[in-house]
């Protein structure tokens, strides 16, 4: 479908003017979005993390159950003592004996 050359003039004149206007405005958009919504968003995420760690700091650890098929060993790992995992947290992360300092 053809169209005519004034209609083509029109949407071209049109298209140029939205994307210049655009531009204009869009790093005081985004600068506005920034501290009206991110910086209040991370505030809330922060302050639900901090509460689910203090709501579960009183939970008791888990009891160890040495299952065969979980923390299996073929060789030590190349850092450290052999036995830690790279990013091993001695309080959620058991180790294939138990626990490190509880005595359950």
């Amino acid at each position: 479908m053809a169209s005519s050359p004034a209609r083509l003039l029109f949407r071209r004149s049109f298209a140029a003017a939205a994307s210049h206007e655009s531009h204009e405005g869009s790093a005081k958009t985004w600068k506005i979005l920034s501290f009206v919504l991110a910086l209040p968003g991370v505030g809330v995420c922060m302050a639900n993390a901090y509460m689910k760690a203090q709501a579960h700091a009183g939970h008791p650890q888990p009891e160890f159950v040495a299952y065969p098929h979980l923390r299996i060993r073929t060789k030590a790992w190349p850092w450290g003592d052999g036995n830690h995992s790279l990013i091993h947290n001695p309080h959620t992360n058991a180790l294939p004996t138990g626990y490190e300092g509880h005595d359950h």
